[in-house]
């Protein structure tokens, strides 16, 4: 069996499982003349562009939902209480 080439693409997915580098983790997650998202530096897919102003945005707004659902806040119901509610039937 021949052996699998370590970086490549398979579905127009990209795969890289070499050794990853300190250099080559920065250069990934750092790529100025590149979009919002860029290759991953080791494993499948992509990753955030750290260079992009998107990809910051995109953190920001994951980091405030964490932080909403640690505080157990329902932005749905509003104080997040169950009240009890009258049920008239005629």
């Amino acid at each position: 069996m021949a052996d699998k080439p370590p970086t490549g693409e398979i579905f127009g997915i990209p795969y890289n499982f070499e050794k990853p580098s300190f250099r080559r983790l920065v250069s990934s997650y750092w790529q100025p003349e590149e979009g919002m998202l860029v290759r991953k530096p080791f494993g499948i897919g992509y990753t955030l562009n750290l260079a992009d102003w998107r990809s910051w945005i995109v953190l920001a707004v994951a980091g405030l939902l964490l932080v909403q659902q640690k505080r157990g806040g329902d932005a749905a119901t509003g104080s997040g209480e169950d009240d009890p509610v009258e049920v008239v039937v005629d």
